[in-house]
């Protein structure tokens, strides 16, 4: 479990599906993701599946109200990669700031990150902006790299991606540790 000014992140329960089932059932929380908006069922099982994961860390507010989710996984190199998903409810007041930055603290102190990575759509300027705020460097910008839909004739709608990362160092000299 890790604490902030305002939010605790610790694992997923299974009795989060209500909460989970809030923000993901949200087209437009998820108009990025690589998935559709979930059901109800979808997502009482992956309330279930992620308290199971290692990777997901449910954002909570100090009240106990979980308001979104943070993703952390290790990939090659001692390279993490970083993903994020808020209820709409919540955009906008520093919460993903917040935490993804103790997230990010946290790696590069406990996990022995060399670099944490993130990558999101050109169009959703509030993940990208998120990034920047966090320290994080915009390296590149991969075109038609990945789609997550496909349109009427089953034809991929390729997108482009934004690629972020920073190092250890970097954050160090940054957070002045």
């Amino acid at each position: 479990m890790l604490e902030t000014a305002r939010c605790v992140l610790r694992r997923f329960r299974k009795e989060d599906e209500e909460a989970l089932y809030a923000y993901l059932s949200d087209p437009q929380v998820v108009h990025f993701e690589p998935y559709p908006p979930f059901s109800w069922e979808e997502a009482a099982a992956e309330a279930e599946r992620r308290a199971q994961d290692q990777r997901f860390w449910a954002v909570c507010l100090k009240e106990g109200r979980l308001i979104g989710n943070l993703y952390l996984a290790l990939g090659d190199f001692e390279t993490w990669e970083l993903g994020y998903v808020f209820n709409r409810a919540t955009w906008g007041q520093g919460y993903a700031t917040e935490s993804a930055g103790a997230l990010i603290q946290y790696a590069f102190e406990h996990l022995n990150a060399h670099r944490i990575q993130a990558f999101c759509n050109p169009e959703n300027t509030a993940s990208w902006r998120l990034l920047e705020r966090l320290g994080m460097r915009r390296e590149g910008l991969l075109l038609q790299n990945v789609y997550f839909r496909v349109d009427e004739n089953q034809k991929p709608i390729w997108q482009d991606t934004y690629a972020y990362g920073i190092l250890k160092e970097e954050w160090e000299s940054a957070c002045k540790i």
